[in-house]
């Protein structure tokens, strides 16, 4: 018995209030009392205030697969969050429409979104890429591409409008409905086909000779059963969801274009969360991703049967089929390699040729049947972009013409190309997978000086010719590597240079030159120190800049008031554009001689405005003007014309840079007829050998000599300027 019963008594009644207080709490707070004296589930879940509620909207109904696979997110993202993430999800467009889920997804209002790729292609161009039709080999190949590599790069972009990309889902691969059999690309001529808003899916039908027609999708249906038009394409899903087999006859399963639902998640919303709240975000979307497929793949088994049960007929294309439909619309993804993006378009060429050529133990080995590689280490998805694609353009026009000649000794070439985005690492790094592979020919590479700068040793240590069509710094084929492997027929340093200053000095003030710090700066201050130190002093004067340099505005106004009378810009397209365009903001303005690098990336399309003002004239080895007088130029303007479905006044995308690859891909072929295979020491004699050459641009005789590997001559240069059109013509 206590010494003190009421001090016990009241210890006694204090801890069954305490207890009675902490059941009551419990109660409040929808937890149910443990028999042990804990909290059920207190290891497991999280308090209410630690609850992160996020939203996930989509347009398609409850009940689809996709609203499914959502629904497993939710349950899975909570279990393994322990209660920290709560996901509800809006199906049916119950937040707004997709355009409006996307924006306040990209300002943090929507936490997450499930988007058709056709819906963010007006933003982000290359989410085109799954519309392209025919274009993937297989479900498995596509399937591939967009969970490896390519589908990386692609949900990359949407950094750029403040989301982050997770997977791509899907609504079903896109099938064709009419009321003809469809078996044949001659089957669609004069048909008129529904489609929805979009260029890609547009050209597609008219390649085939039918009438594109776009019809906002819930009108669709009235539009097939009046007659308004004779076919359409959808996946299935939709197909049977807005019956469209009832006022349709025939269903082909072409399996031609995907319908990708691209899952992706504010950005801020993102970055507000934990390492590992994300990681569990991630995870989750990338492994439904498979079950999201086979649950649509399942669901579409039962429309074909119901659609079959409605009396429809329903066709399968044959391999045989397939291949036609292919060869057919092949061009489409030359012709909008620029708005897809060539980055995209390579490295899915690349995965296909390595997946054709890999022995079972990963390694390319060397096959009698296999093409000798012409490889293009470029920038395909930076500032030069534009420039990239071009140098592509012009190896593969050539590599065609070269193929269906014959090829080289009887054995084809194929282009691969590797994007090094302006990075020397990453350049570096191509160079050494381009070596490993057996049957490569040569390598051509572009744009920026700086980074081949820095790719020398590696060329000259693996023994790789190297050709330049765009890259201007005279110490790329002027260094002391010997033997010397870098070949180059483009603009030089040592020319542009002085041609530039000259015309600049024609207006009689001082002249001002603006040099991007850098190694191609440090080129065209050498090509200039010769000439300068001719001139009085304070006739021209040097001023450096940083890419990326805040100061552009303040700089140009400072050169306005220094009384100059004109200026030498050498920059690439984006600091360019920033110079021109600060130059036209002021009173006056003055004449602008710029290097030829402003014409690799979209300078005019960003610019037009300000070159209203400013007198922009820049050099060109080429002009469009020049088709006149030159049929072999004017032949290869209608031959790249009709490859690339570009009109007859159409602005031809870095010219110059397509010519220059034409020239050199040519010459890489000739020199390996001359050396009687691809041996790279041998073909790197005979580029130093070659016969005469009637090329585009001019006759070489010879393109090079031991002593020159330059092929091109001041004689060459020409002053240009952008028509209204965008078109560079003479500025002469």
């Amino acid at each position: 018995m206590s010494k003190h019963p009421i001090r016990a008594l009241s210890l006694v009644a204090f801890v069954v209030v305490g207890v009675l207080l902490v059941l009551w709490w419990s109660v409040q707070r929808g937890e149910r009392p443990d028999v042990s004296g804990g909290m059920a589930g207190k290891a497991a879940r999280s308090t209410a205030s630690d609850v992160r509620e996020l939203r996930l909207g989509l347009n398609i109904a409850a009940g689809s697969a996709l609203h499914a696979a959502a629904l497993r997110f939710a349950e899975q993202v909570g279990e393994q969050s322990k209660g920290k993430l709560k996901v509800t999800v809006f199906p049916d467009q119950q937040l707004g429409s997709d355009d409006q889920m996307l924006e306040m997804a990209r300002s943090g209002k929507l936490d997450l979104v499930l988007t058709p790729t056709a819906k963010l292609s007006s933003a982000i161009p290359a989410m085109q890429y799954a519309d392209l039709p025919f274009y993937f080999a297989s479900r498995e190949e596509l399937y591939a591409m967009l969970d490896g590599e390519p589908g990386r790069i692609l949900l990359s972009k949407l950094n750029a409008i403040d989301l982050v990309g997770l997977a791509f889902w899907e609504n079903g691969f896109k099938q064709f409905t009419a009321n003809t059999p469809i078996r044949r690309p001659q089957d669609f001529a004069r048909l008129r086909i529904r489609t929805m808003k979009s260029r890609i899916i547009a050209e597609q039908f008219e390649v085939l000779g039918a009438q594109a027609i776009p019809i906002d999708f819930h009108a669709t249906y009235k539009a097939l059963a009046d007659g308004a038009v004779d076919g359409e394409e959808n996946p299935l899903v939709a197909i049977v969801g807005m019956r469209f087999h009832e006022v349709q006859k025939h269903l082909t399963l072409s399996n031609h274009a995907y319908l990708a639902y691209v899952f992706s998640v504010s950005k801020s919303v993102f970055e507000s969360l934990s390492p590992e709240l994300r990681e569990i975000i991630r995870r989750n979307a990338q492994e439904l991703t498979v079950w999201e497929r086979q649950e649509t793949s399942r669901r579409e088994a039962q429309f074909v049967e119901t659609i079959r049960a409605a009396g429809v007929e329903i066709h399968t294309l044959t391999p045989e089929e397939r291949e036609a439909f292919r060869k057919a619309l092949a061009p489409i993804a030359d012709k909008f390699g620029f708005e897809v993006g060539y980055d995209l378009l390579v490295k899915t060429d690349e995965l296909r040729y390595l997946k054709q050529e890999q022995a079972p133990g990963g390694t390319v080995p060397r096959r009698a049947a296999s093409p000798w590689v012409v490889g293009i280490d470029a920038d395909f998805s930076m500032r030069s972009a534009q420039g990239g694609g071009a140098i592509y353009r012009g190896v593969q026009l050539a590599v065609e013409e070269i193929n269906a000649s014959g090829g080289v000794q009887g054995v084809p070439l194929q282009v691969i190309g590797r994007d090094h985005a302006t990075n020397a690492q990453s350049g570096r790094q191509n160079l050494e997978r381009f070596a490993a592979l057996p049957s490569l020919l040569g390598v051509v590479g572009g744009v920026q000086t700086a980074v081949i700068m820095d790719e020398l040793e590696d060329i000259h240590r693996l023994k790789i010719p190297f050709l330049i069509p765009w890259g201007t710094g005279r110490g790329l084929v002027e260094h002391g590597y010997r033997p010397n492997y870098t070949f180059r027929v483009s603009i030089s340093d040592t020319l542009a240079a002085p041609f530039l200053l000259e015309r600049a000095l024609r207006t009689g003030g001082r002249v001002v030159v603006l040099l991007e710090r850098s190694a191609w700066g440090r080129s065209n201050d050498e090509a200039l120190k010769p000439m300068i130190d001719k001139l009085p002093a304070g006739r021209v004067e040097i001023e450096w800049f940083n890419v990326g340099d805040a100061g552009t505005e303040a700089r140009v106004r400072a050169i306005m008031a220094s009384g100059a009378g004109a200026v030498v810009l050498v920059a690439n397209a984006v600091e360019s554009q920033k110079i021109v365009q600060a130059m036209a903001r002021q009173e006056k303005t003055l004449p602008v001689f710029a290097h030829v690098g402003l014409t690799s990336g979209d300078f005019w399309q960003t610019t037009q405005g300000a070159l209203r003002r400013v007198d922009l004239r820049f050099v060109q080895s080429i002009l469009l003007d020049d088709a006149v007088a030159h049929p072999r130029f004017r032949k290869f303007l209608q031959h790249y014309r009709e490859r690339y479905a570009l009109g007859r006044d159409e602005m031809v995308p870095s010219l110059i840079a397509s010519v220059h690859a034409y020239e050199l891909t040519h010459m890489l072929a000739r020199a390996a007829r001359q050396a009687r295979g691809d041996d790279h020491a041998a073909v790197r004699s005979a580029l130093e050998s070659l016969h005469a050459y009637p090329g585009v641009l001019r006759d070489y005789n010879p393109p090079f000599t031991a002593e020159r590997h330059d092929a091109l001559e001041r004689g060459q240069l020409r002053l240009a300027r952008f028509d209204a059109r965008g078109r560079i013509v003479s500025a002469e």
